[in-house]
């Protein structure tokens, strides 16, 4: 079976790339644990990030962004002293910070994905070229995304953390033609095909 070779290096990404990474998620629930894992995956491997993500979850009560929407500086302290999490003080304040600005997001939009997938007209979108391997760090969406969400107060969410974000959420389809979740997620989800350079779906 032929899979996206970032994903060979163990059991665990494996894993995760044949039942997670770019299969359309519409709960925001997994949105914000999704979004969050790449806040605290800056400057590390996401390799890392998947074997402390268990830890994540215990920290952040399975990233119920409503309760942790009300931390406060205790939290903040259990979290930093608990075993094995990623000691950064500033990642684990932006995770706080962005639970209260993905609640306004809601309050405002209707839920996150809503805001999300409004984008791309609820579609995934399908690059031309990034099939074959051709595939950026960030792009035009991801940009304008980044630029939204900073304006609404989120914090280490610029261009290539919402990139792999839109991949990881279905946003984007980048596994690569001969993957097998390639074509299975075109067959199953609503897709549009675009130019790098495209500004828009239509």
């Amino acid at each position: 079976m032929n899979r996206c070779p970032w994903c060979l290096m163990n059991e665990l990404e494996t894993k995760y790339h044949d039942e997670e990474w770019g299969v359309p998620v519409h709960d925001d629930r997994k949105q914000f644990e999704y979004l969050m894992l790449e806040v605290m995956q800056c400057g590390l491997s996401w390799d890392t990030v998947l074997k402390k993500r268990e830890i994540f979850r215990a920290c952040f009560d399975q990233f119920d962004y409503d309760k942790i929407a009300s931390y406060t500086e205790q939290d903040i302290e259990r979290i930093m002293n608990t075993p094995g999490v990623i000691r950064s003080r500033r990642k684990i304040e932006a995770v706080i910070s962005n639970a209260r600005c993905f609640r306004q997001i809601r309050e405002e939009c209707g839920s996150f994905s809503d805001y999300l997938w409004g984008w791309t007209g609820g579609k995934t979108l399908l690059y031309r070229g990034h099939e074959l391997g051709r595939i950026p760090a960030s792009n035009e969406l991801s940009e304008r995304i980044g630029r939204d969400l900073k304006k609404r107060g989120m914090k280490y969410l610029g261009a290539i953390t919402v990139y792999a974000h839109l991949q990881a959420s279905g946003v984007i389809n980048d596994h690569l033609k001969d993957c097998h979740c390639y074509q299975r997620l075109i067959d199953q989800y609503p897709v549009v095909h675009l130019d790098e350079t495209s500004k828009t779906v239509a």
